[in-house]
């Protein structure tokens, strides 16, 4: 009788093991099929939106759809890569990654290469094919994996303010100082909004979090309007149509091609707005193009598939296996999320322009190749929490 009555229950955990499995299994293929369709939809548009420069700066038309795929390649090796290199590692050579990450910064200020004013390229390699290094798209995973570290080490003694505002302050200010000199001011945006979501997320005690949020709130409204370029942009944001051919140009552009979309688009490869009507309309602008070619019904789709990624993004974080690996995975999705809403934001006219491209669908090697190796720790977070039960304050 007894062996009757242990075996259903040996088979019972060994069953809900196995569902348990079985969803985290389903939530990484799931987060990879979004991705996956991203980047399909990405290539589709660069194939069109950057014909036309690509003719008119090489003679060869699908130049920078080449180069595209070729990022894409890189970028889901390294999506392979991170998926299987156990996240915990991140959290050990975090300070180690940060500060090569920041001599990249101050290395770029020395000898980096300088277009349209800012100063935020290292260019390797013959003129004819260089490679390009931008540290400030690295900066954003390095810093947040740092802030990870540091608050699943401080644990309980981020009640104490000062255990709060010193390591934080410090993190925070020194990359966005270095980004501001390039200067970067969405790149600036993109570390320290998630960085406050997983503040908020932490020990930490909200009204610290809130302190602080709205000082950094302060002091990002007063850097917008400090710099006469950025004052320019927020009057073209503000007033577009006032200036249509120089401050509101990409926006007035931008809402013309949209416009003209409709609800199902022109047809795929028959945007006008490509035809030097639309300024970065292969990086910054793409979403205008899909907007254009494949109407409301193509651009709702991509704002549903990012949308996923959040939700998708929010249930490995919740089940992640401790501190570190929650908060990093909320950090990497606040991330993703947030930069997607500031590009399709001030495509549409209702923020700012930063200067901000697309995940995984505008041109841009760096970036793709930082997205992308980032979904992989997300992937390899979710698979340990498949192996390892969920603990509430383990650190």
């Amino acid at each position: 009788m007894t062996e009757m009555i242990v075996k259903p229950k040996r088979l019972h955990g060994v069953g809900t093991r196995a569902a348990n499995r079985s969803a985290g299994s389903r939530r990484s293929v799931f987060l990879l099929v979004i991705v996956a369709m991203l980047l399909t939809i990405g290539l589709g548009a660069m194939l069109s939106a950057s014909s036309v420069i690509s003719i008119q700066s090489t003679d060869a038309q699908f130049d920078l759809f080449t180069k595209q795929v070729m990022w894409v390649g890189l970028g889901l090796a390294a999506l392979v890569i991170t998926s299987f290199v156990p996240y915990q590692m991140w959290r050990k050579f975090a300070l180690p990654i940060y500060t090569l990450v920041i001599v990249g910064l101050v290395v770029t200020l020395v000898i980096g290469d300088t277009r349209g004013g800012a100063t935020r390229w290292i260019v390797l390699g013959p003129a004819t094919n260089p490679i390009t290094i931008q540290f400030a798209e690295f900066a954003k995973f390095a810093t947040l994996s740092l802030l990870a570290a540091v608050l699943t080490k401080k644990g309980a003694l981020l009640r104490d303010i000062r255990h709060f505002v010193v390591p934080v302050v410090a993190i925070l200010g020194t990359v966005s100082l270095l980004l501001l000199a390039q200067p970067d001011f969405g790149g600036i945006l993109l570390i320290v909004i998630p960085a406050f979501v997983m503040l908020a997320a932490s020990r930490v005690p909200l009204r610290f979090v809130l302190a602080l949020a709205g000082l950094g709130a302060m002091t990002m409204t007063v850097l917008a309007v400090s710099a006469d370029y950025r004052e320019e942009r927020l009057r073209g944001f503000l007033a577009p149509f006032d200036n249509a051919l120089g401050s509101g140009l990409q926006a007035v552009q931008s809402m013309v091609a949209l416009g003209t979309g409709g609800m199902f688009g022109v047809g795929l490869g028959q945007s006008r707005a490509r035809w030097s009507w639309l300024p970065n309309a292969h990086t910054d602008f793409i979403f205008a193009i899909i907007g254009e070619e494949t109407g409301f019904a193509g651009a709702i789709s991509v704002v549903l598939l990012f949308a996923l990624i959040a939700v998708v993004g929010v249930s490995i974080a919740y089940r992640a296996p401790d501190m570190y690996g929650r908060l990093l995975a909320i950090g990497i999705v606040a991330w993703l999320s947030i930069q997607a809403l500031i590009n399709i934001g001030g495509v549409v006219a209702v923020l700012p322009i930063t200067g901000v491209p697309l995940p995984f669908i505008s041109a841009g090697g760096n970036a793709m190749l930082a997205g992308l190796a980032a979904v992989g720790v997300l992937v390899n977070i979710s698979r340990a929490s498949d192996r390892a039960p969920r603990a509430e304050n383990r650190s």
